[in-house]
């Protein structure tokens, strides 16, 4: 390939032609183009940070999924597919299906009904300052830091397209983030997520779909599956079983615990429990979709829409991962303890390569062409939901409240576009951080570890226990927090060369046992703290705990006149019997 703009190229992973150039750049034009039409809408801050609460629940249920679509689901769960096999599927069918469930039904009418912009202002009028404060800078830290992660992706995928080196990949791939969002704000980011969501299926469905036609189908994939397993080489690299990669339960291949009954616990309760509820109800980044749409009825029903897709995902995700650990040759090499060379960071195949060789492949040109664009469309979806949320709570948050109080709304609303070019800017740093790490996965799970789980359990003891007082919430989060890091700390590979490996677990485990410590650390110290310190009047309460709301806050009066399949409650309930058979047939 010749060299672009005087640069020097590397040889790239994958030979697309002219036609796939056209379809990205068709998919571009559309991208930039939504942000032009965005900023016509954007007259004040509310507009710009929160789609000035006027969506369809349709919209932002489609954005909720899209915004997490991105490297965590895409190039991490792909990863674990082609490492772990089938247990992966744990991250959607008891890590995120339940805790959304539980956000649309329990949680979202205290978010939506208190019209707070942010979920720290929410921490703010429950816990007062400290805790704010607290949750605040940790959320603006680990927006930073996982932005970085889907720059770091979308920036290999350019590197592995055109062959430029990583650092000019992850200066083009910022530009396009930052234009599209500096432009139309919450607004293009939501409708783009919306666009990327259907670009990534198309994308994603074909590659899984001409996967398994040449490995024989799912049969095929099993025998070659438990094929490998049984090899002398898989037995030296320690590669799990064939019964571990094939079936969910009780998912050691996941958890790292070699018990059965253990590796269930965790499973439920590090990962169902305190790393999802942590995660979804709490993460502002996926709230805030919830928090655009038109009504509280809309709000609830925003992540209860978004479930639907959701548990499908796994296979156009975890599928191509697993079949690549037997179609492709690199993935196969890695996976039975080699280290071949190339690989998009031109360091070497790690298993974050499996669904980029798979494309490469058995994908051809045109076909070729969607898959990159809807990988693309899946990193900016997720980098954009990051900068979005992040530029909210910056500017609420921190610069409103704590540095320069009562100026224009207009004021506020350059802050937040300087906030997002400011995010963006660190988040290629950032990104240069998560390219030392073989999976994705791992890392990102440490991190909620370290945010979502004590926050989830300052946020659930507090909504539900009036008698939790300020002075417990910021006590409890900060105590949260630390353990998770100290179990991290001590863990194997968590902190690379700093890790002391005194807790014989690593990878995912590791994760999930910090992230219980948290919980259990936050929880324990808020109870005992609370007990020793004055709680808030109950007359200041409304709204932000659940015994002291009343129940028409909760609800929306128009809501019965929907037909039954529009409501909250038994949408709900189908979701959860569509994904307890999932867990019984897997």
């Amino acid at each position: 390939m010749q060299a672009l703009a005087g640069l020097p190229t590397a040889d790239t992973l994958i030979s697309a032609n002219a036609v796939d150039y056209l379809i990205i750049a068709l998919y571009f034009v559309f991208v930039l183009g939504i942000g032009v039409m965005a900023r016509r809408a954007v007259s004040d801050s509310i507009d710009f940070f929160l789609s000035g609460r006027s969506l369809p629940a349709w919209v932002t249920g489609l954005a909720f999924i899209s915004a997490n679509l991105g490297a965590v689901e895409i190039m991490g769960m792909s990863a674990n597919g082609a490492e772990l096999g089938i247990s992966t599927v744990h991250y959607f069918w008891v890590g995120a299906i339940p805790a959304m469930l539980f956000l649309g039904v329990v949680m979202m009418p205290f978010y939506y009904g208190s019209k707070v912009r942010s979920v720290p202002e929410f921490m703010f009028r429950r816990f007062g300052t400290g805790a704010h404060l607290v949750n605040a800078l940790s959320f603006a830290l680990a927006q930073l830091l996982i932005a970085g992660v889907n720059l770091y992706l979308l920036g290999s995928i350019v590197h592995a397209l055109l062959g430029w080196p990583l650092w000019v990949a992850l200066l083009v791939a910022a530009a396009i983030v930052l234009s599209y969002i500096t432009l139309g704000g919450l607004s293009a980011a939501i409708y783009n997520e919306v666009l990327q969501f259907f670009v990534i299926v198309a994308a994603l469905l074909p590659l899984t779909l001409i996967g398994l036609h040449r490995v024989g189908g799912y049969q095929g994939l099993k025998d070659k599956i438990t094929e490998f397993a049984s090899s002398p080489a898989a037995a030296a690299a320690k590669v799990p079983s064939a019964d571990q990669q094939l079936h969910s339960w009780p998912g050691e291949a996941l958890s790292g615990f070699t018990s059965p009954f253990w590796s269930v616990v965790g499973i439920v309760f590090g990962l169902g429990f305190v790393l999802s509820f942590g995660y979804w109800t709490t993460n502002f980044v996926e709230v805030q979709r919830a928090m655009a749409s038109h009504s509280i009825s809309a709000a609830r029903k925003t992540p209860i829409i978004g479930s639907f897709p959701k548990m499908f995902v796994p296979f156009i995700v975890i599928l191509p991962g697993m079949i690549a650990a037997v179609l492709v040759k690199e993935i196969g090499e890695l996976k039975a303890g080699g280290t071949p060379p190339g690989g998009a960071s031109g360091e070497g195949v790690k298993y974050n390569d499996s669904l980029l060789l798979l494309m490469r492949d058995v994908l051809p040109n045109g076909l070729l062409g969607v898959a990159i664009a809807g990988l693309l469309a899946a990193f900016m979806a997720g980098m954009a939901a990051n900068i979005s949320a992040f530029n909210t709570v910056f500017s609420y948050d921190l610069w409103q409240r704590y540095i320069r109080k009562d100026h224009s709304d207009d004021y506020y609303l350059r802050i937040g576009r300087l906030a997002t070019v400011g995010a963006t800017v660190i988040a290629i740093f950032t990104a240069i951080v998560a390219s030392s790490f073989s999976n994705v996965m791992d890392y990102l799970q440490t991190l909620f570890g370290f945010f979502n789980a004590p926050l989830f359990a300052t946020f659930i003891l507090g909504m539900f226990w009036k008698r939790m007082t300020p002075t417990a919430g910021w006590a409890g989060l900060s105590a949260g927090t630390l353990s998770a890091v100290l179990v991290a700390f001590l863990s194997k590979d968590a902190f690379g060369s700093l890790s002391r490996g005194v807790i014989p677990l690593e990878g995912q485990g590791a994760a999930f046992v910090a992230a219980s410590a948290a919980f259990v650390v936050d929880i324990v110290l808020s109870v005992v703290v609370s007990l020793a310190t004055q709680p808030k009047p109950a007359s200041e309460l409304r709204g932000l705990v659940y015994s002291e709301t009343p129940r028409e806050d909760l609800v929306d009066p128009e809501e019965h006149r929907l037909p039954w399949f529009r409501r909250t409650i038994p949408l709900a309930g189908i979701s959860l019997v569509l994904v307890l058979v999932l867990n019984f047939l897997f």
